[in-house]
Protein backbone atom coordinates (compact mmCIF):
# COMPACT_ATOMS: atom_id res chain seq x y z
CA UNK A 1 0.00 0.00 0.00
CA UNK A 2 1.31 3.42 -0.95
CA UNK A 3 1.99 5.90 1.82
CA UNK A 4 1.53 9.65 1.40
CA UNK A 5 2.91 12.64 3.24
CA UNK A 6 -0.04 14.93 4.06
CA UNK A 7 0.43 18.70 4.10
CA UNK A 8 -1.99 21.62 4.42
CA UNK A 9 -2.14 24.75 2.32
CA UNK A 10 -2.40 28.08 4.11
CA UNK A 11 -5.96 28.32 2.82
CA UNK A 12 -6.89 24.95 4.36
CA UNK A 13 -5.35 26.02 7.69
CA UNK A 14 -7.47 29.17 7.61
CA UNK A 15 -10.57 27.15 6.67
CA UNK A 16 -10.09 24.84 9.65
CA UNK A 17 -9.35 27.71 12.01
CA UNK A 18 -12.48 29.58 10.86
CA UNK A 19 -14.73 26.55 11.30
CA UNK A 20 -13.42 25.86 14.81
CA UNK A 21 -13.67 29.54 15.72
CA UNK A 22 -17.29 29.61 14.53
CA UNK A 23 -18.19 26.63 16.72
CA UNK A 24 -16.45 28.08 19.79
CA UNK A 25 -17.27 31.78 19.46
CA UNK A 26 -20.58 31.93 17.59
CA UNK A 27 -22.23 28.63 18.45
CA UNK A 28 -20.66 28.63 21.94
CA UNK A 29 -19.99 24.92 21.64
CA UNK A 30 -16.36 24.04 22.43
CA UNK A 31 -17.31 20.36 22.71
CA UNK A 32 -18.47 20.37 19.08
CA UNK A 33 -15.26 22.15 18.07
CA UNK A 34 -13.19 19.49 19.81
CA UNK A 35 -15.17 16.77 18.06
CA UNK A 36 -14.64 18.36 14.65
CA UNK A 37 -10.89 18.71 15.33
CA UNK A 38 -10.66 15.07 16.37
CA UNK A 39 -12.57 14.03 13.25
CA UNK A 40 -10.30 16.20 11.10
CA UNK A 41 -7.19 14.53 12.52
CA UNK A 42 -8.66 11.06 11.89
CA UNK A 43 -9.61 11.97 8.33
CA UNK A 44 -6.19 13.51 7.70
CA UNK A 45 -4.53 10.34 8.97
CA UNK A 46 -6.66 8.24 6.62
CA UNK A 47 -5.33 10.26 3.68
CA UNK A 48 -1.83 8.95 4.44
CA UNK A 49 -2.86 5.55 3.16
CA UNK A 50 -6.01 5.89 1.03
CA UNK A 51 -5.69 9.22 -0.80
CA UNK A 52 -4.91 7.61 -4.15
CA UNK A 53 -7.68 5.04 -3.95
CA UNK A 54 -10.54 7.52 -3.58
CA UNK A 55 -12.60 7.69 -6.77
CA UNK A 56 -12.36 10.61 -9.12
CA UNK A 57 -14.97 13.30 -8.40
CA UNK A 58 -18.15 13.71 -10.42
CA UNK A 59 -17.73 17.49 -10.37
CA UNK A 60 -16.15 18.85 -13.54
CA UNK A 61 -14.76 21.79 -11.56
CA UNK A 62 -12.95 19.45 -9.17
CA UNK A 63 -11.70 17.29 -12.05
CA UNK A 64 -10.34 20.33 -13.90
CA UNK A 65 -8.43 21.39 -10.77
CA UNK A 66 -7.22 17.83 -10.09
CA UNK A 67 -8.93 17.82 -6.71
CA UNK A 68 -10.41 14.90 -4.82
CA UNK A 69 -12.84 14.91 -1.91
CA UNK A 70 -12.90 12.98 1.35
CA UNK A 71 -15.71 13.41 3.86
CA UNK A 72 -15.13 13.58 7.58
CA UNK A 73 -16.32 10.34 9.13
CA UNK A 74 -18.51 11.80 11.87
CA UNK A 75 -19.27 15.41 10.94
CA UNK A 76 -20.70 17.26 7.96
CA UNK A 77 -17.36 18.57 6.69
CA UNK A 78 -15.07 17.48 3.89
CA UNK A 79 -11.55 18.00 2.63
CA UNK A 80 -10.54 18.84 -0.92
CA UNK A 81 -7.04 17.66 -1.71
CA UNK A 82 -4.57 17.22 -4.55
CA UNK A 83 -2.01 14.45 -4.99
CA UNK A 84 1.46 15.28 -6.26
CA UNK A 85 3.65 12.18 -6.28
CA UNK A 86 3.84 10.96 -2.69
CA UNK A 87 2.43 14.17 -1.24
CA UNK A 88 -1.19 14.97 -0.50
CA UNK A 89 -1.89 18.68 -0.24
CA UNK A 90 -5.07 19.57 1.61
CA UNK A 91 -6.37 22.58 -0.28
CA UNK A 92 -9.70 23.42 1.40
CA UNK A 93 -12.06 22.33 4.15
CA UNK A 94 -15.78 22.95 3.70
CA UNK A 95 -19.06 22.26 5.43
CA UNK A 96 -21.29 19.87 3.49
CA UNK A 97 -24.02 22.52 3.05
CA UNK A 98 -21.70 25.11 1.49
CA UNK A 99 -21.70 25.79 -2.23
CA UNK A 100 -17.98 25.08 -2.33
CA UNK A 101 -17.61 25.29 -6.11
CA UNK A 102 -18.18 29.06 -6.00
CA UNK A 103 -15.56 29.46 -3.25
CA UNK A 104 -12.60 27.73 -4.88
CA UNK A 105 -9.58 29.87 -5.72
Amino acid sequence: MKSYKVRMSPRARADLKNRISYLVNIKKNPQAAAGVMDDFHKTRAMLESIAGSIKEPDSEILKSRKLKRINFREHDYFILYRIDGNTVMIMNIFHALENFETKLD
